[in-house]
């Protein structure tokens, strides 16, 4: 599977990703209303300010040219560039290369990766390197893994690279506390995030009792 902002950094697994001594999950979904929100909210606090481009752009001929409809042509380019960004998020749920993610799968997590296994007896996974994961949100009800921003091809320059760059679209991971299957499963994880300097190493542990 090619995610969008991947760019051919996953690579199918043959044989079940880890060690046997690795942290192995219970299986999960993602849930694909689940990430268009955190999505929309990654997306919208980071790139709110982008939307008041087209509405300058539609305003700045009032400045010889005054007139109301000015303000309304401005309101709504900004709307077009607000429903066009959206659905450009909205849109991970909906194609085929993106499908996977949203599948049921148990982690499969050691030093080396997190293999995402649709079926580990038989080997079909996926694995994602630590290297890929650029920052951890502890949230109430699990971890929220960010996968960092990659670098644009080469052969892709000028406007089309700085487009690649600005309008990324945010991908994570999502391990809910709940699919763990020991409190120390849990505990291992947590370590395991801190090494990789993920989390902060003051993180409170989660309350396992």
């Amino acid at each position: 599977m090619q995610l969008p902002n991947q760019r051919g950094s996953y690579r199918q697994q043959q044989q079940p990703a880890g060690s046997p001594l690795a942290i192995r999950t219970k299986k999960h979904q993602l849930d694909s209303n689940m990430y268009t929100r955190m999505a929309m909210g990654h997306v919208w606090r980071k790139e709110w300010w982008y939307a008041l481009i087209p509405f300058a752009l539609g305003v700045l001929p009032a400045a010889i040219w005054p007139s109301w409809w000015w303000l309304a042509a401005g309101l709504l380019l900004a709307l077009l560039y607000v429903l066009l960004r959206s659905s450009q998020v909205t849109a991970v749920t909906q194609v085929e290369q993106t499908k996977p993610l949203f599948e049921r799968m148990s982690y499969v997590i050691d030093q080396r990766q997190i293999g995402l296994m649709q079926n580990e007896k038989e080997g079909r996974g996926m694995g994602v390197n630590w290297e890929m994961i650029g920052t951890v949100k502890r949230e109430p009800d699990g971890y929220v893994l960010w996968f960092r921003t990659q670098e644009v091809p080469a052969e892709i320059t000028g406007w089309r690279a700085w487009i690649a760059r600005t309008f990324e679209t945010p991908m994570f991971l999502h391990i809910p506390f709940k699919i763990f299957n020991s409190p120390n499963d849990q505990k291992l994880f947590e370590s395991l995030l801190r090494r990789k300097n993920l989390l902060p190493a003051t993180e409170a542990a989660a309350d396992t009792k």
